[in-house]
Formats: C-alpha cells, sequence, structure tokens
C-alpha cells in the first residue's frame, strides 16, 4: 500500500503527536507514506474569508503537486480541516470544468496544473476500508483491555461529503477500537460539533459544546479523536470546563493512531504521548499495567521454550 502523505500546517506544529504516530502506525502495517514535495497550507478555515478563489487554489496546488509525480497512489490527510478543503478541490472541480480552468489559470503562474486525478483520503477511511480491522488486530501485541474509549470524529471528515461513513451516525472507528482489544463507550456524540474555531471567536459557546461532549464522556477511559482542532478543543480546555461545572470532567483524549501504536507497542516516545495535555493518570496507570503485563507473558514463553 503507498499513499501521498499531505501532513498539513497543524501536525507540523501544535498535532505533532498526531502526525508521528500517523506515521508509525501506517508503517507498522506495512502501508508507504510518499511525501508531497514543497506542500504549502490549505488554507484551513482562513482561506475562505480572504477569498474563495485562493481557498480553492490553495489546496488544488497540493494536489497539482502529487499529480507531478508518476506514484499512482490516493492522496492520505490526517488533519479533517485538509481533508475538507482537498476534499472541496476534487469534488467541485469533477462537476465544473470552468472552475478547474479557471484554478489552473491561477496554478499556471508557477506551472503547474491539477487534472483531479488524485483521489483524497482522510486517515479514517484508509485504517477503516483499506486496512480493515482484521489486519489492525493482528499488529496487536498489547491490547488495550479493559480501556473503554468514545470515539469522536467531529465534522469535517463526514460533512458535507459522505464518502466513507455514516455523517449523522458514524461507526467506522468502532471495529477498529475493538480490533485493539479495548470496549467502546455507547455514546451518540461521534459526530456532534467540538465549537470548532467558536474557541477564538465565540469561546463561552465552544466551551459549552465541549462541556457536553466531556459530560457525556463520563465512563470513558479516553475520547479518541481523529481531528486536530477537536483534540485542541477537549483537550485544553477540561480544567475550565470542570470549573464551571463544579465538577472533574477530566478525561484523556488522544489520537486514534496514538492508541493503535499503544496496542502494536510502539513506545509512548514514538507516538509523542508527552505532547498530550489530557493524558490522565488513571489511563497511564491501565497502559502501565497492561505492558507488565505483557512483557511478564513473553517472558513466561520465552521461559517455556
Amino acid at each position: 500500500m503507498k499513499y501521498f502523505y499531505y501532513p498539513g500546517c497543524s501536525l507540523e506544529g501544535t498535532a505533532q503527536e498526531y502526525d508521528a504516530s500517523t506515521r508509525a502506525v501506517m508503517r507498522a502495517l506495512g502501508a508507504e507514506l510518499v511525501a508531497v514535495a514543497d506542500w504549502t497550507c490549505c488554507g484551513a478555515s482562513a482561506g475562505e474569508a480572504v477569498s474563495h478563489l485562493l481557498s480553492l487554489a490553495l489546496p488544488a496546488r497540493n494536489l497539482a503537486l502529487a499529480e507531478q509525480s508518476a506514484i499512482d497512489a490516493d492522496m492520505l490527510v490526517p488533519c479533517s480541516a485538509c481533508y475538507l478543503n482537498l476534499k472541496k478541490v476534487e469534488e467541485h472541480t469533477r462537476r465544473d470544468g470552468t472552475l478547474l480552468a479557471t484554478i489552473n489559470e491561477v496554478l499556471a503562474e508557477e506551472g503547474l496544473s491539477c487534472t483531479n486525478t488524485v483521489k483524497v483520503r482522510h486517515l479514517l477511511d484508509v485504517l477503516a476500508r483499506d486496512i480493515g480491522a482484521r489486519t489492525v488486530q493482528a499488529k496487536v501485541v498489547r491490547p488495550l483491555t479493559g480501556v473503554t474509549i468514545a470515539p469522536y470524529y467531529g465534522c469535517q471528515c463526514l460533512r458535507p461529503y459522505e464518502v466513507f461513513d455514516d455523517p449523522q451516525q458514524p461507526t467506522s472507528m468502532e471495529p477498529l477500537i475493538e480490533a485493539l482489544g479495548a470496549t467502546v463507550l455507547p455514546w451518540q456524540m461521534g459526530a456532534q460539533c467540538c465549537g470548532a474555531g467558536l474557541m477564538t471567536t465565540k469561546k463561552e459557546t465552544a466551551l459549552e459544546r465541549v462541556s457536553v461532549l466531556l459530560q457525556a464522556a463520563r465512563g470513558a477511559d479516553c475520547i479518541a479523536t481523529v481531528c486536530p482542532m477537536c483534540q485542541m478543543n477537549l483537550d485544553s480546555y477540561q480544567a475550565k470546563i470542570s470549573r464551571m461545572n463544579a465538577e472533574n470532567l477530566a478525561v484523556s483524549v488522544l489520537y486514534l493512531p496514538q492508541l493503535m501504536g499503544l496496542a502494536f507497542g510502539l513506545p509512548e516516545k514514538t507516538l509523542k504521548l508527552h505532547l498530550n495535555f489530557a493524558y490522565a493518570q488513571s489511563l497511564k496507570g491501565k497502559m502501565s499495567a497492561l505492558r507488565h503485563a505483557a512483557e511478564a507473558q513473553q517472558t513466561a514463553v520465552g521461559s517455556e521454550q
């Protein structure tokens, strides 16, 4: 399996742990990630506010760069905001040749052209449909037995393009979590908005949204996410929200590939777990116990042989 890899800006900044764990897990699963040379920002949420054409030309440039390669591969995108922007170009230009021609007028200044031949895929899509739970389970050496995980998808990997999951009742993460040996928390909040960028413009509204999610996650050892913005909102404001609600709503918030890496026996340093604000001591204790149990079992098997 080979994919173009577009990390986007967040994965080289505030979400370095998502980038590191994605690369490590995909490597463990036998997938090759091919860097898109000279990639640039996709515009994220700011491009549209400046210019609609700019918001399309920026992601189209990255697709054009991938198309220059002789490699026939889809583009894997872990960041949900980047995925949405790149997917928007793919979807809109596929239906509108005039728009594609306009975008290519902009790209021509750099000697580039987008032909819409590279398919944009979210990391979760690739894990769920290309790799699958059975392959994931085969790589597990340290099952997450006794760990309850709430799968949180957020908005942007599901909407508005219904590609690999139900936008209202998503389930694609659940078989992967179960393949790790963990238990899926039964909740209905996986596709609810975390407030996204409102955390910087209308903070009280966003804090209320995150509060609802953290309250619904009671009983989980961890919330698993696949979006840097969701992770930041859920991860960074727990103390403030706990004070607002006069109750402790702290819960670990890890990226799905971090949890996969733990089950695969990858070192916490490789997964950059030290960068997660919300990695609760209770979950650390469970992970330590699972690690010691796995090591004891390996020692016992070795002595028998």
